[in-house]
């Protein structure tokens, strides 16, 4: 398997992650307010970086407060976002470096492949803190 192919099921596999969180956060009764801003982070930061790749400016703040139906929202634009910037980067476009800074101002540079594993990565590991806090607070998380 190519690895553009790789990344590209590794992508769709975290769109459906997102979604299921978001859905069993919609379906408890008072969802963990912590669950919400780790949901709400994911979804920003996945923005953020999908920005670094483009060079654009950063729309969104790294820890923004936002509510469900705002997360959905990012959620279904990066869907798409994620799908097309992936079929417009090419197995070769992979290798190339990007120089951005991060959140504290240091500058970085950096393959596009890391950076999309990153991506994927960071947001498994807040996945996994979703799952914890909703068990803590007595729900039952997503199997993802």
């Amino acid at each position: 398997m190519a690895m553009l192919e790789h990344i590209s099921r590794l992508f769709s596999y975290d769109d459906w992650a997102n979604r299921e969180v978001l859905s069993s956060l919609r379906a408890a009764d008072a969802p963990p307010a912590r669950s919400v801003d780790l949901l709400a982070h994911i979804v920003s930061a996945e923005r953020l970086w999908l920005q670094r790749l483009v060079a654009q400016q950063q729309t969104l703040p790294v820890w923004p407060t936002f509510a469900l139906n705002q997360c959905e929202s990012q959620i279904d634009q990066l869907a798409d976002l994620w799908k097309n910037y992936l079929a417009s980067l090419g197995e070769a476009g992979l290798v190339d470096s990007i120089n951005y800074k991060n959140s504290k101002g240091e500058n970085f540079t950096s393959q596009k492949q890391d950076v999309l594993l990153h991506v994927v990565m960071h947001s498994v590991y807040h996945r996994g803190q979703i799952a914890a806090d909703m068990r803590a607070a007595g729900f039952t998380p997503p199997y993802t």
